[in-house]
């Protein structure tokens, strides 16, 4: 165990305890908001992260701290009044409507589908079609043949037996999308009357589920894809308002729902896994999800890039809306940019000048989970070296001096995520980012 200073130890726990959150008020634009200077931000790497954003074809971008907004940027003909598509980002909405309706005793997730779809919704033997469960639906796992022509066709001759329940994890949104018919035949109401009562008009959210061909995609404007950001970083509370109150469903919901993709929940996306799949491949990738963002971070990922990310860990969610960066299902690398760009809004970093950084001094390993060893080759036996880590705000967390020229730094204490490091002298100042991942 080792030794903190009091005084180290009680400004770590000051700046890492949580604030409380804010909720904005229902049926008026007021919002609170918080200047991007409080965190420490600098308005140059502000400009480059909506830079970027508007190369990657971004419509709106908004960033909560604490409930508050802290970015808020719309592009091209984009306005906060605009309404856009959560295309698959809409899918966590539907689990928690799913949660809802068990806490409600509506259904239990333990059904099978048949129950509420009738015999005959697929294609499937009898047998194995009775095996599906409203959380193999929930986790992607029915065993349904994701390569058909048509993935997204609900009728029962596009649902096709390719492997037995629980046994392969697959993409398929067809299955996601008759979870729908689910509720809609478990509560009696339409999906968008149930969302609209039980969502919607507690948090102040507009938006509707359209059909489009097989599919019910969800459209609002980005606050209000903002407002549920917001509900999911509560866990399901909207200020005193329980929305969803089945607490077991919701830790379930956020965490990884079955073994053969650990990244996924129920139809929601988690990093700091130890391997991921992705959409339309059987292939497991080893690492997290996205490396730059805190390993808590779990997301609502939609097509062409609709994004809900949230991090319980630092009380923040942002949202992007836009048209498509590419052609991937779920363009898990664009969430991952937006977070390199965001792990560098700090004003810390850009303090060293190239004159003054001593690009000599290495640091490893990085990811760190227990420690960071620092090497200075060379150093001037009269000359003091001192080191401080700060977070993505700007903060200092810790600090000390070098006493040779190898000195080792727990880091076991701090949270995952993305940390600057300052090494200075009289003469020279480096500054070296590094990742903390347990």
């Amino acid at each position: 165990m080792k030794f903190i200073p009091i005084v180290s130890l009680l400004v770590f726990i000051q700046l890492t305890s949580k604030a409380q959150l804010y909720f904005p008020p229902s049926g008026t634009t007021t919002w609170d908001t918080i200047a991007p200077s409080n965190l420490g931000w600098c308005q140059n790497k502000i400009d480059s992260l909506y830079d970027f954003l508007n190369s990657k074809n971004s419509k709106a971008f908004i960033l909560l701290k604490d409930g508050k907004i802290v970015l808020e940027k719309y592009f091209g003909t984009h306005t906060p009044s605009s309404v856009w598509y959560w295309a698959s980002a809409g899918k966590t909405l539907t689990a928690m409507a799913v949660g809802i309706a068990q806490q409600e005793s509506y259904l239990n997730i333990h059904d099978t589908t048949s129950s509420y779809l009738g015999n005959g919704w697929t294609s499937m033997p009898l047998s194995q079609e009775q095996k599906i469960t409203i959380k193999h639906q929930l986790s992607m796992t029915t065993g349904l043949d994701d390569g058909v022509p048509d993935p997204y066709c609900t009728l029962s001759s596009c649902l096709v037996y390719k492997a037995d329940t629980a046994s392969r994890w697959a993409y398929h949104n067809a299955p996601y999308t008759l979870l729908d018919s689910v509720i809609e035949m478990a509560t009696g109401q339409t999906l968008n009357a149930y969302v609209t009562q039980k969502i919607k008009t507690p948090t102040g959210m507009d938006g509707l589920f359209i059909p489009s061909g097989y599919n019910n995609t969800f459209y609002s404007t980005a606050r209000s894809m903002a407002r549920y950001g917001l509900l999911l970083l509560n866990k399901g509370v909207w200020n005193t308002t329980p929305i969803l109150t089945d607490t077991a469903y919701f830790h379930a919901m956020t965490n990884s729902s079955q073994s053969l993709n650990p990244s996924y929940g129920y139809l929601t996306w988690l990093n700091g896994k130890s391997s991921y799949m992705i959409p339309q491949s059987q292939l497991s990738f080893t690492g997290p999800l996205n490396p730059h963002a805190p390993s808590d971070m779990f997301a609502a990922m939609g097509k062409n890039a609709q994004f809900i990310d949230v991090v319980p860990s630092q009380n923040l969610v942002w949202i992007r809306m836009g048209d498509a960066p590419d052609s991937s299902q779920v363009p898990f690398l664009l969430n991952d940019a937006i977070w390199e760009k965001i792990n560098q809004l700090s004003c810390f970093p850009i303090a060293v000048s190239e004159q003054q950084s001593d690009k000599n001094i290495t640091l490893f390993p990085n990811p760190a989970k227990q420690f960071i060893q620092l090497q200075i080759p060379n150093p001037i036996a009269t000359t003091l070296y001192k080191y401080s880590i700060h977070d993505v705000f700007g903060r200092s967390i810790l600090s000390g001096t070098m006493h040779s020229s190898n000195t080792t730094i727990e880091v076991d204490d701090l949270e995952n995520g993305v940390y600057f490091i300052e090494v200075s002298s009289d003469e020279k100042r480096s500054c070296m980012k590094f990742i903390v991942q347990h």
